[in-house]
């Protein structure tokens, strides 16, 4: 399993997103499945996958001459990944300055309010009930 840290290019996420969604997918699923908003030939997609795969984000799998791409990572993985990166380069890895920076800079309705305050609560009880043990 890659790193969930590893850092995806703009490209790299393009096509993850195509893969989370068809896979097993072909080089050439991928390139068709992206050709509306990225005009990549086929071995532009190839190489970037192959790329992809050297990296671990990407595991294949070769049935005669067909080589099959799934994600080596989840979607969830490659988010923390980002999030934690851009955290640490941006805020200097400290998570309440960038809340403070979110919360100040988006009206928020007062039901994403109250989603984001049952998750604050959500998150004190396992720490409380981690702390007890």
């Amino acid at each position: 399993m890659a790193r969930a840290s590893h850092k995806l290019t703009e490209a790299e996420w393009a096509i993850m997103q195509a893969v989370w969604k068809l896979q097993p997918c072909a080089a050439p699923t991928v390139q068709e499945a992206l050709a509306g908003a990225r005009k990549w030939s086929y071995s532009t997609v190839k190489t970037i996958m192959d790329r992809m795969a050297a990296k671990g984000l990407l595991a294949t799998e070769k049935i005669r001459n067909l080589v099959l791409y799934r994600s080596a990572v989840t979607r969830r993985q490659a988010q923390r990944g980002e999030v934690m990166r851009t955290i640490k380069q941006a805020f200097n890895g400290a998570l309440t300055p960038m809340m403070q920076f979110l919360l100040e800079g988006h009206d928020f309705t007062e039901q994403q309010l109250g989603e984001l305050e049952a998750l604050i609560h959500k998150k004190r009880r396992q720490s409380s009930k981690r702390r007890k043990r």
